[in-house]
C-alpha cells in the first residue's frame, strides 16, 4: 500500500507510512518475505491482549509454547521493526451513564456539584474540610475526570453514604450549575487581574466569593444571593 501511494502521488516514503499507519521500518522488512509468518503471529497475538503491554520476552514464550522454531533473534529483530516495542494506549471505557435531570435541590445538602482539576486526595481533602463546614450532601454530581471515577473518590463517598451521580460523557450542561460558576470566576477573576504571587490571588479570591456568596444576587435564586436564599 505505501509502494503504491508513493507511485500514484508525490510523497516521500515517511509521508506514505504515516498516511496508512505503518512504522516507517517495518516498511523496509517487507522486502523479506520470510519474515512474513513472524509478522502475522506477533499481530495476531498482539491483537488477543489489547488492554495491556505486550513484551517482547512474553510474545516470544507464547510462540515457543507453540511449538514455533524461530529464534530470539529473530523475533525480536521484527518486533522493533514493527513498533511493538512502543506501548499502545487504549480507551478508557467508562460505565454507561444515564441522562440525570437538573433540578434545583429544595434543601440544604441535597446535591452538590463539583469540578476538579487535581488528583482524587485532594478532591477528599477539600471535600472534607466543606463537610466540617456545611454538613454531609445527599449526593454530588460530577463529570467523568479520573479524579471522581478513582477508587480514593469512589470509595471516600461509599462509607459516607453518598451517592455519585456521574453526568454522561461530552454533556458539560448536565452540571450546569458548577459550569456556570466556573465561567463566571474565570470571567471575573483568572481573566480580569495578572496576580504577582499566590497570596494576592488568593486574597482577589476570597473578596470576590465574600461578595458571590453575600451579596450578589443570582437570577435562579430569585435575586438573592446564595446565603440568604439559604435563609429564607
Amino acid at each position: 500500500m505505501a509502494v503504491y501511494l508513493m507511485k500514484s502521488y508525490p510523497v516521500s516514503t515517511t509521508r506514505a507510512c504515516k498516511v496508512i499507519d505503518l512504522p516507517k521500518s517495518m516498511f523496509y522488512y517487507q522486502s523479506s518475505k520470510d519474515d512474513q509468518p513472524v509478522i502475522d503471529k506477533l499481530n495476531e497475538l498482539v491483537s488477543m491482549r489489547v488492554n495491556h503491554k505486550a513484551g517482547q520476552d512474553k510474545l516470544y514464550e507464547r510462540i515457543r509454547s507453540e511449538g514455533i522454531p524461530w529464534n530470539y533473534k529473530r523475533v525480536r529483530r521484527v518486533y522493533l521493526a514493527m513498533g511493538l516495542k512502543h506501548r499502545q494506549r487504549t480507551k478508557r471505557r467508562l460505565p454507561k451513564r444515564e441522562k440525570q435531570p437538573l433540578t434545583v435541590p429544595i434543601g440544604r445538602n441535597m446535591s452538590w456539584s463539583m469540578d476538579f482539576s487535581f488528583p482524587s486526595h485532594g478532591v477528599v481533602r477539600m471535600l472534607e474540610r466543606a463537610i466540617r463546614e456545611y454538613g454531609i450532601p445527599m449526593k454530588i454530581r460530577v463529570d467523568n475526570g479520573p479524579e471522581f471515577t478513582c477508587s480514593v473518590f469512589v470509595n471516600w463517598c461509599a462509607q459516607r453514604d453518598i451517592l455519585i451521580q456521574y453526568i454522561q460523557p461530552g454533556r458539560p450542561m448536565q452540571n450546569a450549575y458548577i459550569e456556570r460558576f466556573n465561567r463566571t470566576f474565570r470571567q471575573d477573576v483568572l481573566d480580569a487581574y495578572i496576580f504577582e504571587d499566590l497570596y494576592q490571588f488568593r486574597e482577589i479570591t476570597e473578596e470576590w466569593l465574600e461578595d458571590y456568596n453575600h451579596h450578589r444576587p443570582h437570577e435562579s435564586l430569585n435575586n438573592l444571593p446564595p446565603l440568604k436564599y439559604q435563609s429564607t
